[in-house]
């Protein structure tokens, strides 16, 4: 009976570890998909989105850039000053972009990225950084 209980035991340990397993990467939880369409702020400062005085909009294969009437050394701008940027704010002319798995190529020329923060940040392999309008990623 002793050996019974403890078959027993054994065998719903057992069950219950496989129950509790998952495995990290599988079809029914793919890791996100991020993409480089969107609006996204450029900044002079390595690795400071606070003094970010440019924003370029990734659009249909178009990269369009536009300033903000802010980005002095007293005068920060803010989510709120990109946010008020339209079509009719972007610089004339544009760049062409394609983007394929962790390769951007902008212009013609290709760059290693990898994005982090959940998507709120674009890390290229020279170590530059772009930050999504909006993402509250620093």
């Amino acid at each position: 009976m002793k050996n019974l209980f403890v078959e027993n035991i054994l065998l719903l340990s057992a069950l219950f570890i496989f129950a509790c397993c998952t495995d990290d990467i599988s079809e029914d939880n793919p890791l996100p998909a991020h993409t480089a369409e969107g609006k996204w702020l450029w900044s002079p400062v390595p690795n400071d989105r606070t003094y970010a005085n440019t924003m370029y909009e990734f659009e249909d294969g178009n990269v369009y850039t536009s300033y903000p009437n802010c980005g002095s050394i007293d005068n920060l701008c803010t989510d709120a000053d990109f946010n008020a940027l339209n079509a009719t704010d972007r610089i004339p002319g544009f760049d062409t972009y394609t983007f394929d798995d962790n390769t951007l190529i902008w212009d013609g020329t290709p760059l290693g990225v990898t994005f982090v923060c959940n998507g709120g940040i674009i890390q290229f392999e020279n170590s530059s950084k772009l930050w999504r309008l909006n993402s509250d990623c620093n």
